[in-house]
């Protein structure tokens, strides 16, 4: 019955059918956008994170922010390096980040700056400092906010997935960031309902100042849903998927997708115990229980025990096919939903042991245990 309606009734966010049009129309005038890009210790991908940027074809002004975040490596380096003649070295400010100010995650406490310092652009585009943008990217962003009239325009980039723990457990992140947040709820005006992902994030800036800044997030550990929630009242949302914005960080091996899942789990949950008990039996009987109605049915010699197990992991296998196809991997990685999604119970059962140890929101040197209540 749970599968029925995670079918049927739950804002076809199986489908994976939210994406920007590979048509650009064009617009009388582009508006002008100001690229804001938080980084701490990102050597390894910043350059190529610039670099796309400086190679959008965009008709209208573009400028690029990077807000050097108390690195320790050759992140500014890196960056500007990305510059190569005067023209783009014209378009690139590289921002030496403040301390961070308390009260704030480090992460929106440099976003605050690169705003601050952005020229009067009518948008601002947020994105990480390990995304490789598409040619189109910018255009294509731009173009769906104004033929629609959209305060927030976001993509959920594709992740890398070679490694064998990247495809068992990406797609998987993807498909159940889906049903956490149905695309079709978040982009619908009149539902609540509002999401986003960090990776590229266009927000159109009178909408920002509207809803009260950057600083009515200043706490936000998961800032880019917080984001899409103050900018919704204000003016329509959306949020897609992309097959060509992708991230350029690799998560090779199991421990490093523990940790980014881990890293804010407990906070989705807002440090609820309630809510993470919820969740852990959820999470059983959505994903475990078809299995073990099997491994019962075939034991105790059951034929509708057993039929009724199969039947339910076939249409678990059913829905994931199109995340699945997305990220052009073999529907086997379907039969195996069930094992990731006991993974990722248990990472979210090591988030909240991680909270009441202190190391909350771990990350890059820096924790927000201290942010909860707040």
């Amino acid at each position: 019955m749970i599968w029925l309606y995670l079918t049927l009734f739950h804002g076809r966010f199986w489908h994976a059918d939210q994406r920007l049009a590979d048509e650009i129309s064009e617009l009388s005038e582009w508006p002008g956008v100001t690229v804001v890009i938080p980084a701490r210790n990102e050597e390894k991908t910043i350059n190529r994170t610039v670099r796309s940027l400086l190679d959008q074809r965009y008709g209208g002004t573009l400028s690029i922010i990077v807000v050097n975040d108390n690195s320790d490596d050759s992140t500014e380096a890196e960056a500007l390096s990305a510059a190569l003649t005067s023209e783009e070295k014209q378009r690139l400010n590289i921002l030496t980040g403040q301390v961070l100010k308390e009260g704030w995650t480090g992460k929106m406490w440099a976003v605050s700056q690169g705003i601050a310092a952005a020229d009067a652009s009518e948008y601002i585009l947020l994105t990480d400092a390990d995304i490789e943008h598409e040619p189109n990217s910018v255009q294509k962003l731009v173009t769906k906010a104004e033929i629609e009239g959209l305060g927030l325009v976001s993509q959920m980039v594709r992740l890398e997935c070679t490694s064998l723990w990247e495809r068992l457990l990406i797609p998987a992140f993807v498909y159940f960031f889906q049903k956490l947040y149905p695309f079709s709820r978040v982009n619908d005006p009149d539902n609540r309902l509002a999401g986003a992902a960090g990776g590229c994030m266009l927000v159109r800036r009178e909408d920002l100042d509207a809803a009260g800044g950057i600083e009515r997030i200043k706490d936000k550990v998961i800032d880019d849903c917080s984001l899409a929630a103050i900018i919704k009242p204000v003016r329509p949302i959306w949020l897609g998927l992309t097959e060509h914005t992708r991230s350029i960080r690799p998560y090779d091996d199991l421990a490093s997708i523990w940790g980014m899942v881990a890293r804010t789990a407990y906070v989705q949950l807002r440090f609820n115990p309630l809510l993470l008990l919820g969740t852990i039996i959820s999470m059983v009987l959505i994903y475990l229980s078809p299995v073990s109605a099997i491994v019962m049915g075939i034991w105790a010699q059951d034929g509708a025990l057993l039929m009724l197990g199969g039947t339910t992991w076939l249409i678990m296998w059913w829905t994931f096919l199109p995340t699945l196809d997305l990220y052009n991997k073999s529907a086997f990685w379907g039969v195996l939903l069930p094992l990731s999604g006991f993974l990722y119970t248990l990472m979210t059962i090591d988030s909240a042991r991680r909270h009441y140890l202190g190391r909350g929101g771990a990350w890059k040197g820096r924790t927000y245990t201290k942010l909860k209540k707040s």
